[in-house]
């Protein structure tokens, strides 16, 4: 007589498929409760960084508008001390050196700099106008409110790419959810299994390049 066959190793091979199963599913939970979490803190950087921007064009626009109220103000000093300089060059073809004199002394402090250089220079120069010394009022504010206009603006596109940046990382998780949940309906395990790690590897890709963005609380 034949001797029963024993059930065990049957019943072993599915209590093993089994805990495959759950094992496959608990990843695939942890999976899909990370990248939902991930996915929620890059769209709050991508908020915090577009509002950064945002601020930061707003700022190269002020910048920008005192620079040219600056450069106004610098303007209208010049043409103030060309008429006044024209007046002395008159006076001195008519050698009317009292005429001049009071002239002279009506030059605008920025000018009697660049007027005195002129003047020690021997008058080298076609004009005080020409001095490097010659900077009428405004004219170095409005220098510096160009370059912190520039410098903001640069400031602004480089948040914006930061923002765009963030908003790509949670197309990348968006496929570690697809990859996961795709994996939860496989027909075979083999192909299961094979989701799930792929959705691991593109999970561990996309925190790699997290790891690497700025942070803006």
């Amino acid at each position: 007589m034949h001797e029963p066959v024993s059930p065990e190793p049957a019943i072993t091979a599915h209590a093993k498929s089994g805990r495959g199963d759950e094992v496959r599913e608990i990843i695939a939970v942890v999976l899909l409760s990370l990248t939902a979490i991930l996915t929620a803190w890059c769209g709050f950087e991508s908020s915090k960084w577009s509002g950064q921007m945002s601020i930061q064009f707003s700022e190269a626009s002020s910048a920008r508008i005192r620079s040219i109220d600056f450069a106004s103000e610098a303007r209208d000093a010049r043409s103030v001390d060309l008429a006044i300089y024209t007046q002395w060059v008159d006076a001195k073809a008519r050698q009317d050196e009292a005429f001049a004199t009071y002239v002279s002394n009506r030059f605008t402090p920025e000018f009697t700099t660049a007027f005195d250089d002129w003047v020690q220079g021997g008058e080298q120069l076609k004009s005080p106008f020409a001095e490097p010394s010659y900077v009428p009022a405004g004219e170095v504010e409005s220098r510096k409110a160009s370059k912190l206009a520039d410098a903001k603006f640069a400031l602004a596109l480089q948040s914006n790419q930061r923002g765009d940046n963030y908003s790509m990382l949670t197309v990348m998780f968006a496929l570690v959810l697809f990859f996961a949940a795709i994996a939860e309906r496989a027909t075979s395990r083999w192909s299961s299994w094979f989701l799930i790690c792929l959705a691991g590897l593109v999970s561990l890709g996309g925190v790699a390049v997290l790891a690497s963005f700025p942070v803006l609380f």
